[in-house]
């Protein structure tokens, strides 16, 4: 999720942890520890594209964080002895890793398991949503005025929590909406994406690969009986599988599955990628190579 949400969660856990010892400063140390998986974004990969697809890799994983969460908390616990090593070990570990845990509920995807697996995404929550950071926004207010303020810190934290329960169960009632749909379609094995529209969980956007298109639908969780209106698009396979020729192409493919929007524009293949729909990455017409440069997407 955005910076702000991970930092709040991240000041929540380390209040709750250590704020009884540190009181404020465990609530600021527990906000920037939050942020460090994120400073992979000043890193050059030496393409656009690269950059994009190499974010939420390494200082993500959690067969990085762990490790890292285990080194911190030995170290601090020979600084601040106050805290007892396995007192550290709970602070540490809670905050990195709920990092991208959070971020896997996202659409962008989160390489949990680099380098094993490719990234994860459940598309459950979109990337900024209000409804999920103020509630910790509000307690960290409190704990940084009156610390340790331990009880309204948890508070937060359930009601944060049991909002994200939400927005999973708000999702699964989309996809049970639609599966009768798909079934009609002759689609109920496609690839599918279901995805909050931007700062809600009531509406959803639907999004299916077919063979020879793209269908494209939004669905409320209020909506009741009522048939979904669905739009439908060109979807270029063929392109697609030109986009496998360039060492880029590929890595588009395996960070995004087929949920690519590929067109010939001056004899370049461009690709949109069609969950976030805000990035267009352009492969040079050449085989074996392609740099590629970021745009507003469509």
């Amino acid at each position: 999720m955005d910076s702000i949400s991970q930092a709040a969660l991240g000041a929540a856990l380390g209040g709750v942890v250590a704020g009884r010892v540190y009181g404020r400063a465990a609530i600021i140390g527990g906000a920037a520890l939050a942020t460090l998986p994120d400073l992979d974004v000043v890193i050059s990969y030496g393409t656009a594209i690269a950059n994009y697809t190499y974010h939420r890799g390494f200082s993500h994983s959690l067969l990085v964080l762990v490790p890292v969460a285990i080194i911190l908390a030995l170290l601090l616990s020979r600084r601040f002895p106050d805290l007892s090593r396995r007192r550290w070990l709970t602070f540490t570990l809670l905050i990195l890793v709920t990092h991208p845990l959070l971020d896997t509920l996202t659409t962008y995807g989160t390489q949990l398991f680099w380098p094993l697996l490719p990234p994860l995404g459940t598309n459950s929550i979109f990337i900024i949503d209000p409804l999920y950071t103020l509630p910790l926004l509000v307690t960290i207010v409190i704990g940084l005025l009156r610390p340790p303020a331990i009880g309204a810190l948890a508070a937060g934290l359930t009601i944060s929590t049991l909002y994200l329960g939400w927005a999973l169960t708000a999702q699964q009632v989309v996809s049970q909406r639609m599966a009768p749909v798909l079934a009609e379609e002759g689609l109920s094995g496609a690839p599918t994406m279901i995805q909050p529209m931007p700062f809600n969980t009531v509406l959803w956007r639907v999004t299916v690969i077919a063979e020879d298109q793209r269908l494209e639908t939004a669905v409320s969780v209020f909506d009741g009986l009522q048939p979904p209106v669905i739009e439908r698009f060109a979807y270029r396979r063929d392109l697609l599988n030109a986009l496998t020729e360039f060492p880029e192409g590929r890595r588009l493919i395996w960070f995004t599955g087929e949920f690519l929007d590929v067109h010939i524009v001056a004899n370049e293949l461009r690709a949109t990628d069609i969950r976030l729909g805000a990035s267009v990455y352009v492969c040079a017409g050449r085989k074996g190579g392609a740099g590629g440069t970021v745009a507003p997407g469509h």
